[in-house]
């Protein structure tokens, strides 16, 4: 959850290295214990070098803020959004009233716990929407540095002809 609320303006690799980073830097990637973080020591971990986005300051709130709703609404447990067997109109509805995802973020996250997790929930293809074809489209397309490359390529392309990657 954290890596799709990165991955903005910066490369998706540097956005989904966060979570990674800060397990690094924090020892856990505990929701409770980030949300009940002093929010400048928060954002101090956030902006250590390499920071882990261009925007560290903003995205330190932007994370404590998701991971306490993460506490708030789900006992602080992530995984309890998508794993008690809720159809993926459900799924989408509790990724959507997160902070920072908006319908393609919800759509992309839904594709990557379909297509890297194998968590398929009743109607995920539908409400992935053009995230959930074969098409190289997304981060949930990559499972390589091959994948990556031709997401890469198949996004400059859509970018020449004026299209964007739901399209």
């Amino acid at each position: 959850l954290i890596g799709m609320l990165l991955d903005q303006q910066v490369p998706m690799e540097w956005a989904f290295r966060g979570p990674a980073t800060l397990t690094r830097r924090l020892g856990s990637l505990d929701a409770s214990a980030i949300a009940a973080m002093d929010p400048e020591s928060f954002e101090a971990a956030c902006r250590e070098k390499p920071a882990i986005h261009r925007f560290p300051a903003s995205m330190a709130k932007r994370i404590q803020a998701l991971c306490q709703e993460i506490v708030d609404d789900h006992g602080g447990d992530a995984g309890s959004i998508w794993s008690d067997g809720a159809p993926a109109a459900e799924v989408a509805e509790r990724l959507r009233s997160l902070s920072g995802y908006g319908p393609e973020k919800t759509k992309i996250f839904l594709a990557i716990l379909a297509k890297r997790f194998g968590v398929t929930p009743e109607g995920w293809e539908e409400a992935a929407g053009p995230f959930a074809d074969g098409t190289p489209r997304s981060v949930a397309d990559i499972d390589s540095p091959e994948a990556l490359a031709t997401v890469r390529e198949w996004k400059k392309a859509q970018k020449a002809r004026g299209k964007t990657k739901q399209e």
